[in-house]
């Protein structure tokens, strides 16, 4: 799995997550995340907030209820096909 290192807008705060999956639903990256590469660990769901001409990407938590249910459902299905559980 792939690390990512994340910095926190409005500090120096690094926070380390494990690339589960990723997807690109209507133009708009979607990152599944993990704390942990194994085992049981929190999971997070990152949409891709970037402008295009911006250099580097720019990944906040999904926090709206409706498109976070609807963003699971697509990765549960994904990772159905590899066979993960979520």
């Amino acid at each position: 799995m792939e690390k990512v290192i994340f910095q926190a807008p409005d500090s120096d705060e690094s926070i380390e997550f494990y690339v589960v999956e990723q997807t690109r639903i209507n133009g708009t990256d979607y990152l599944l995340v993990s704390v942990e590469e194994d085992g049981d660990s929190d999971a997070f769901i990152l949409k891709d907030v970037s402008k295009q001409e911006e250099e580097d990407s720019v990944y906040e938590m999904v926090e709206s209820e409706e498109e976070l249910e609807y963003i699971s459902k697509i990765f549960a299905e994904i990772l159905e096909d590899v066979d993960i559980t979520l």
